[in-house]
């Protein structure tokens, strides 16, 4: 993974995060909206700006891949690197949830 790469990606926002979880399983722009709000239960909803500029940009850096054309939506997946960001930053959530209820004790 280049330096570029980390330092944009590394820490991630939660549209970059969510995206790229959801994307796990091949799906289209809308669907990841979808996804991502039920799995916030509605907490965070991607606007169709932030969502296509998300997916423009992770797709030019080479974290996402566009799969097929299904009734004229775009599908894309995450690629290797993007799991390898996406696992970077599990881990450092799991990081600060440790620490977190470490310090809590």
């Amino acid at each position: 993974m280049n330096a570029h790469i980390k330092k944009v990606y590394v820490p991630m926002t939660e549209t970059g995060f969510y995206i790229l979880l959801c994307l796990r399983e091949p799906n289209h722009g809308y669907g990841v909206v979808q996804r991502v709000k039920e799995l916030t239960g509605g907490e965070i909803v991607l606007s169709p700006g932030t969502m296509y500029g998300s997916l423009s940009k992770m797709e030019k850096d080479s974290l996402i891949r566009f799969v097929r054309e299904e009734e004229k939506r775009k599908i894309y997946q995450i690629t290797a690197l993007g799991e390898e960001v996406l696992e970077m930053e599990l881990r450092r959530i799991q990081r600060l949830y440790r620490n977190a209820e470490e310090v809590s004790r």
